[in-house]
């Protein structure tokens, strides 16, 4: 190739992103990835809420579940709390990932590169963590107006109309009173999540250079790190997830304070009882985290954001 072509060649690469421009398109990609993934499973959310609350009743499984709520209240069922998943987990991924990465290039800032990648378990643990607190303070109230849909059919027709009544006679602590439990949950299931993902496309990527893969075969890798990482974010994350749905599905008592309800959710639930439901939420957060790390990566190489800093080796 001549210089001239060269240089034709090398002014036509994409500008390399930074600040804002980077980071608006890090947490866009992931509030779409998630609000879509959710979205898409809220039939399999249903069931598994269902589970875990009324066990007694939804005991067949997750397909005998899904049966058993289309006989007794119709298909349409299946979608309750369609809207405030979407919204929820729209708003949660802009700041899970957005954040994740931000965290990520704040720790490399802090620590060297060297360090940093000396130490990349730390930096993934770490930066996760702290995007996930702040995605959970996003997250909380509508995921409080979801479970309260779907624990209980006739409590409201919609997002808004939930959203409204729990205010109107509950106040704004209610949308929080289950923060502590989805911190419990959130926090270390996207530990394990990220932690895992990178890990495994770390393996894969020692093999294979990622330069030299096509688009479909980097999906391809992200798809099943994704998956790899939903099982172990599902198995860390399960009991305090049934706690969640639990100490959501209804207003506490008179004086009754969140960590006194916690403890005695804890102690009726049991080992056992916490990993109820625990088949159909590893189908849901292994699918849906395949997806979710799939549909980013693509996102974010269609939105040119490429100029994030990579520690591992």
């Amino acid at each position: 190739m001549s210089k001239a072509v060269e240089a034709v060649v090398s002014n036509t690469k994409p500008e390399q992103l930074s600040g804002l421009q980077l980071y608006s398109r890090f947490a866009f990609a992931g509030a779409v990835c998630c609000g879509v993934t959710h979205g898409a499973l809220t039939p399999v959310d249903v069931v598994k809420t269902r589970i875990q609350l009324d066990p007694v009743t939804y005991n067949r499984g997750l397909v005998g579940g899904f049966k058993q709520v289309v006989q007794n209240e119709g298909a349409g069922a299946l979608w309750t709390g369609f809207g405030p998943t979407c919204a929820g987990y729209f708003l949660q991924g802009a700041f899970k990932f957005g954040g994740y990465e931000l965290f990520k290039q704040q720790s490399i800032n802090l620590l060297g590169y060297e360090t940093a990648s000396q130490n990349r378990t730390a930096v993934y643990l770490a930066s996760s963590a702290l995007a996930e607190f702040f995605a959970d303070i996003a997250l909380c109230p509508l995921e409080a107006t979801r479970i309260r849909l779907v624990s209980q059919p006739d409590f409201a027709s919609g997002l808004l109309s939930g959203f409204g009544k729990i205010l109107k006679n509950e106040g704004v602590g209610a949308f929080y009173s289950g923060f502590g439990p989805i911190l419990f949950k959130q926090v270390p299931y996207t530990m394990a999540k990220f932690v895992v993902y990178e890990k495994v496309a770390e393996t894969v990527y020692s093999h294979w250079d990622k330069k030299s893969m096509s688009d479909g075969a980097q999906t391809t890798v992200n798809l099943g790190s994704g998956l790899i990482a939903g099982f172990a974010a599902a198995i860390v994350s399960q009991p305090a997830d049934t706690m969640l749905s639990k100490i959501n599905k209804t207003k506490g008592l008179p004086g009754e304070g969140t960590a006194s309800r916690l403890i005695k959710i804890a102690k009726e639930l049991g080992f056992r009882g916490s990993y109820t439901g625990i088949g159909a939420r590893l189908f849901m957060v292994g699918t849906l985290t395949a997806c979710q790390f799939a549909i980013y990566g693509d996102i974010k190489k269609a939105l040119g954001a490429v100029g994030g800093v990579e520690i591992s080796k």
